[in-house]
């Protein structure tokens, strides 16, 4: 979850903070929801990353069957 999609694009291209995408070198925006509020949005966060690998395959490749990188969308 995240107020400024730029800024987090940038960290995980950038690698500038070490977790997840760090550590397995994934740095790839294939899936992304808006929410009106972070209440919303941290729930639905918590909703997926509960979920199992094959329904998040499924949900991305509903959306997004390539796996295109979308924070190229995002490039000024």
């Amino acid at each position: 979850m995240t107020n400024d999609l730029h800024r987090r694009i940038f960290e995980h291209k950038s690698h500038a903070i070490r977790g997840f995408t760090w550590r397995y070198n994934v740095d790839r925006l294939v899936y992304w929801e808006t929410f009106e509020t972070p209440d919303a949005a941290i729930k639905r966060e918590k909703q997926v990353k509960r979920w199992r690998r094959a329904w998040k395959v499924a949900l991305i490749e509903r959306e997004n069957p390539d796996w295109r990188d979308l924070a190229l969308e995002f490039v000024p």
